[in-house]
């Protein structure tokens, strides 16, 4: 679909809308549509006065809607997409966040986010934590489309605020009990205590216990010895017998002045702690693809078709842990590879476990151990055979500080001063079986410090305004993180540094010159200083072992500098190393640009057209397992987009109605694909973006309302650079100039249906919410088995409220037609495994609320 053909579209609705002026109905009248005040644009204002495409969700919605945390917006906001997970993580707090076709599907420090995720105007950094629990708060905006001017670095897909509710001048207490599902027990409680006059508080806080939907249970078959191989120290962690649950405490607090003077402040403290185990991963299939001894009966995979004796697609781990635990002493010899199927151990001194080569070799039944093949493919996506760690930790949490000074009638100072803090661990087992094949521990920890300052106008009578700003961001962090592959056979260690300073300048001017016409002029420039230490280490001594060579110096007892050189480590006194330990060091600068222009039929009815820039800054590839002479980089990302839209208000606040159409050039495109067993990055594609978008509210009697919307998303490649570029393939569709972005459905369809209906002495709401989505991506390369069907997920609840009450009584369901599909997941075609996580199953809920 042409841009051109969408906007013609779009003008025709603004055309088609009554352009006589509508007597504005107070925003609490019931029957009518609520208005909702935002700060997109870093001033208070209507959300049908930004000429930006906004989806924005009240308090009451997301109640109504069952909507607990950021993830869960997916579904009822057009051209969204977001996963409550991502690779390897195994943790349900980390947001994989897509904006009409941009975003990140990845967690580590090398990797930035494409959609910025803020918390009372402060940006958080990570997407570990973004996926944040929605305790008390006031609203939540979703702006799409590049918002490179007034939000800035990464924010290149768009960007989500959620804004929390400040402390009143009364004393208040709300709170609501939720039972449910898989012993579901959840609390929320916030108090508003004036404290005296101008001086307020508040504390909320939120509780969540909830056992994992997918259960772990012994593997019903004779798989011999399969005794599980930890590395990852687990002492003060859980590993449960459930994936996929929830243990979980939120907690705000915040002070508030305001006694209707010039100053304004609020403080905020938050903390948030999760200890909970993994998310619910199944295999799907054992990696058809030969390893380096193809054409040994030991390294088939049964169940397939395949040649093995054809392939060339490099190592295949569970093939050689296969041959390793499968071939006679002879067989080992004869492929020379009494080393690598020898004894594994770690250079670092932690342990040192016995070859795979003794395990079958001896005659004695005791010591057979099953192969790694087709019989760990579960068909039962609820049940898992895994037997490693099993938990995801999170202590999360941070400090702000907001004020705002009146200078005079016209002029406002604004300061956002912060500080977050974030501790991470989790340990996934990714091959849903009892042997160590695919195994995952991670250790984050990060700091990040912003201060924003803001310099708001307003100016002849309101028609002229705008925003001048400054703003520092620094972000310091470690991550560790230990993959072991085929039962210690590659080891990979990888301990890295960040550190990271942004600084920036941004203005931006709105002139309503007429009843008529307005325009928007904007920009900003950003400088960015990014540091990064590595030392991704291959502790085993694969490589080593892989081409047999094993000399040592006998000085150290380490590989010899003529074995490091040979087999490609870049500093013979560091052998193991893939890359230096040595400082890294990039520079990025960028100016980002927005211009629009705004027509105004009537006083119900805005017609935009807008211009607007925005960039994801660069990185590294941390994760390897091929030696390099120095840590690979990446450049920075940037989008421009064209958009055109209208947003309408119509019959008293009965009907409201918007849509845009947009066109975005998306270049530099990071693209995260598998070369061997590591996640590389490289700045490897183009594309081109088109869409529209259509939301609709309509409330045509008191007691009846409907919120619709649709999402059209045309999401293609225009260019992919060689190393990049996937052929498609019995296994893959493959990476090349026309395939579709991974994350981007063609198609999204909401309706959401609400019945208010008096009984008795109190009023029973019914709610029912239908969301369709057509198939999609759900990695780069397009992996056949990871696609993620058209699915349709229906939600519905029923709530009863007394008139002389103050207490509401909901019961609900969630995917009540037990609607499952692939939320993220993997191919790691060299580590023998493909893997996912599967959406939740259907869940009922009752929950109590009550405010006095």
């Amino acid at each position: 679909m042409r841009f051109t053909q969408v906007s013609l579209a779009v003008l025709a609705v603004a055309m088609a809308v009554p352009a006589h002026a509508q007597e504005e109905a107070p925003a609490e009248q019931r029957g009518g549509i609520q208005e909702i005040i935002v700060t997109a644009q870093k001033r208070t204002e209507d959300v049908q006065d930004v000429p930006i495409a906004i989806s924005a969700f009240s308090a009451e919605a997301l109640q109504e809607r069952a909507i607990g945390d950021v993830s869960a917006l997916s579904g009822i906001t057009p051209n969204v997409t977001l996963d409550a997970s991502t690779p390897f993580s195994g943790s349900s707090a980390v947001l994989g966040a897509t904006i009409r076709g941009i975003g990140s599907n990845d967690f580590a420090f090398n990797i930035d986010p494409a959609v910025g995720v803020y918390l009372d105007g402060v940006y958080l950094g990570r997407s570990i934590g973004a996926n944040q629990d929605l305790l008390d708060v006031e609203r939540i905006e979703v702006l799409k489309g590049p918002q490179g001017t007034l939000f800035g670095r990464n924010t290149i897909g768009g960007a989500i605020s959620i804004v929390t509710r400040n402390p009143g001048d009364e004393f208040r207490v709300r709170g609501d009990v939720t039972i449910g599902s898989y012993e579901r027990m959840q609390v929320r409680g916030m108090v508003e205590l004036p404290l005296t006059t101008g001086l307020s508080s508040s504390l909320a806080f939120g509780m969540l216990s909830r056992e994992g939907y997918q259960k772990r249970v012994p593997y019903p078959g004779d798989a011999g010895d399969y005794t599980s191989w930890e590395r990852f120290p687990a002492a003060g962690y859980q590993t449960d017998d459930t994936q996929g649950g929830d243990n979980a405490w939120n907690l705000r607090g915040k002070l508030r002045w305001d006694n209707g003077g010039a100053l304004r402040a609020t403080f905020t403290g938050d903390y948030t702690k999760l200890n909970q185990n993994s998310t619910a991963n199944t295999v799907l299939a054992v990696t058809p693809i030969p390893g380096p001894f193809a054409g040994l009966a030991a390294n088939n995979i049964p169940g397939t078709a395949l040649d093995v004796t054809t392939g060339s697609s490099g190592f295949l781990f569970a093939g050689l842990y296969n041959f390793c635990i499968g071939a006679t002493a002879e067989q080992i010899a004869a492929r020379n590879a009494q080393n690598l199927c020898g004894p594994r151990s770690s250079n670092d001194g932690y342990l040192t476990i016995p070859g795979l080569a003794s395990v079958n070799v001896d005659g004695n039944p005791l010591n057979d151990v099953a192969p790694y093949d087709s019989r760990w493919v579960n068909d039962d996506i609820d049940e898992s055979w895994a037997t490693g760690n099993n938990f995801s930790d999170l202590e999360q949490g941070g400090v702000a500080l907001d004020v705002e000074l009146d200078l005079n009638d016209a002029l406002t100072l604004k300061s956002i001063s912060s500080f977050r803090k974030i501790d991470f661990a989790a340990g996934v087992d990714l091959d849903n079986s009892p042997l160590p094949i695919l195994q995952t521990s991670f250790i984050v920890d990060q700091e990040q410090w912003s201060q924003e300052v803001q310099l708001l106008g307003s100016f002849l009578d309101d028609s002229l305004n705008f925003v001048l700003g400054a703003y520092a961001f620094n972000e310091k962090g470690d991550l560790r993180d230990f993959v072991t592959f085929a039962s210690g056979l590659l080891q990979v260690d990888g301990p890295g540094e960040i550190d990271t300073r942004a600084y920036a300048g941004f203005g931006q001017v709105d002139w309503r010159v007429s009843d008529l016409l307005g325009f928007t002029l904007g920009g900003r420039y950003t400088k960015e200083e990014k540091g990064y230490v590595g030392a991704q280490s291959d502790i085993n001594g694969f490589n080593y072992k892989l081409f047999n060579c094993m000399a040592l110096d006998p000085a150290t007892g380490n590989p010899s500098a003529a074995c490091a050189t040979a087999v490609g480590f870049p500093i013979p006194s560091q052998p193991f190393r893939y890359y230096p330990l040595s400082p890294n060091e990039q520079e990025f600068d960028n100016f980002s640009f927005k211009a629009g222009v705004q027509l105004y039929p009537s006083d119900d009815v805005m017609v935009y057209g807008s211009f607007s820039q925005g960039y994801k800054t660069g990185g590294w590839t941390t994760r390897l397992s091929n030696p390099l002479p120095v840590a690979p980089t990446f450049g920075e990302e940037e989008a421009e987009t064209m958009e055109i839209g209208v947003k309408s208000t119509l019959i008293d606040r009965r009907l409201q109605l918007n849509a845009a159409a947009f066109s975005t050039k998306y270049e530099g495109i990071q693209l995260n694909f598998q070369e061997g067993v590591s996640p590389t990055v490289q700045n490897a594609g183009d594309a081109r973006i088109k869409g529209f978008e259509v939301e609709l509210q309509a409330a045509p009697t008191d007691l009846f309302t409907v919120t619709a919307s649709v999402g059209y998303l045309d999401a293609y490649y225009t260019d992919v650079a060689g190393p990049a570029q996937v052929a498609p393939n019995p296994f893959q569709l493959g990476v090349f100039e026309g395939a579709d972005l991974p994350k981007a459905p063609d198609w999204k369809f909401n309706v959401a249906p609400r019945l208010e209906l008096p009984v008795g002495g109190g009023s029973v709401v019914l709610l029912a919410d239908w969301t369709h989505t057509t198939s999609m991506r759900n990695d780069t390369e397009g992996t056949i088995l990871l696609l993620r069907p058209a699915t349709d997920i229906v939600n519905a609840s029923a709530s009863y409220e007394p008139d002389a009450g103050n207490w509401t009584l909901t019961v609900g369901g969630t995917n009540v037609f037990d609607e499952r599909y692939l939320v993220t997941g993997q191919a790691q075609i060299a580590g023998g495994v493909i893997y996912g996580t599967y959406s939740r199953p259907a869940e009922w809920y009752a929950r109590l609320g009550f405010e006095f």
